[in-house]
């Protein structure tokens, strides 16, 4: 999957006005009638939940708005270009580069939110304007202002309600795919997921979006291993599952270091809400563990589940306590973002 893309959009010129005269029957002085030309069509850019990823960028890069009409006789007024809208994922953050900075234009969150990015060219007058007394045959028009060009760097963050935390080979694939329809690419060897996989989730007739964020490694917040194509997807989610692999014979390190990362590259990511979960207790090695692992995790106070992705044990508990928390930071998140009402009472008028 596409998540950054760089494109150039240019917005339609302005037709251009023209110089014209009236010739008609029985009016031998006919004055001008030069009419002004039409707009060129902005572009915008609008985010849609049905599109899942900026590939289709990878072929085309560039995209024009339509150009305005020029104008025409009898003060006729040239068309307006058709405006131009690119669709992309919810969750895409759109910069303006310019001199090799970029400069945020909008990150589109909303379900339909649309968002100008070129401003289409002004149409040209025609000479009609330009009559005045002493010059009542004018044969001035302007030309239509051209339209902008600007390259745009597309960023796509995803937006999901859980993300899947965790260390390569964890089974976060294989956790996703038990619980939604998505079918992550599943193997016994490290970084099989090389980009973020999303899966709805329905719990009690209520649906959640999980994603399995790509495994890191230490210092992933310098980017190494996946680095910044990990943490990057994580900003956007309410809360995080941290899967934790439970024959790992150093799992509190494993938990701490990835904690660690998540806070170097932003520390509000290690303050979002976290729900701790040890996989593949289906195993006899780890069965044999889970005495000494649940101890450790008491000693450190951390609520642990038990599961194993394969037969589905503990899961069940697992994702009802996700669903509980994800309606909970919801409710949390919306009163904190309602604006605060002040009343401020009239002051009273005195009759003398």
């Amino acid at each position: 999957m596409v998540n950054k893309v760089e494109i150039i959009v240019k917005s339609g010129d302005g037709g251009d006005g023209i110089a014209s005269f009236r010739h008609e029957k029985f009016v031998p002085f006919g004055g001008p009638d030069g009419g002004d030309g039409g707009d060129g069509g902005n572009v915008y850019i609008s985010a849609d939940r049905s599109v899942t990823s900026l590939e289709c960028f990878r072929r085309k890069q560039q995209f024009k708005a339509v150009s305005g009409k020029s104008g025409g006789k009898q003060e006729r007024h040239g068309s307006k270009g058709d405006d131009l809208i690119i669709i992309v994922p919810l969750g895409t953050v759109i910069f303006l580069r310019e001199d090799e900075q970029e400069v945020l234009l909008a990150d589109l969150s909303q379900q339909g939110q649309k968002v100008l990015v070129a401003k289409g060219g002004k149409g040209g007058l025609g000479n009609v304007h330009f009559a005045t007394a002493t010059n009542q045959a004018p044969r001035i028009a302007t030309k239509g202002e051209p339209g902008e060009e600007r390259c745009l760097v597309l960023d796509l963050k995803l937006i999901a309600d859980v993300g899947i935390i965790g260390y390569p080979n964890v089974g976060k694939s294989t956790f996703l795919a038990t619980m939604s329809r998505a079918k992550p690419k599943i193997a016994d060897y490290p970084f099989t997921t090389r980009e973020p996989v999303l899966g709805v989730v329905e719990v009690k007739m209520r649906t959640f979006v999980l994603a399995e964020i790509p495994g890191l490694v230490q210092g992933a917040h310098l980017g190494k291993g996946l680095g910044h194509d990990f943490l990057r997807h994580v900003q956007r989610t309410k809360i995080l599952l941290h899967l934790l692999d439970g024959g790992s014979l150093t799992i509190i390190d494993d938990m701490n270091n990835l904690n660690t990362e998540l806070a170097l590259y932003k520390p509000s990511l290690a303050r979002k809400p976290q729900l701790v979960a040890v996989n593949k207790v289906d195993l006899p090695q780890v069965q044999a563990r889970l005495p000494e692992i649940r101890q450790l995790f008491n000693s450190l106070g951390v609520a642990v589940f038990f599961i194993s992705a394969i037969t589905k044990q503990g899961v069940p508990e697992l994702v009802s306590a996700v669903a509980e928390m994800v309606v909970r930071v919801s409710k949390e998140e919306a009163v904190s973002e309602m604006p605060s009402v002040v009343f401020r009472p009239k002051p009273k008028v005195r009759r003398g």
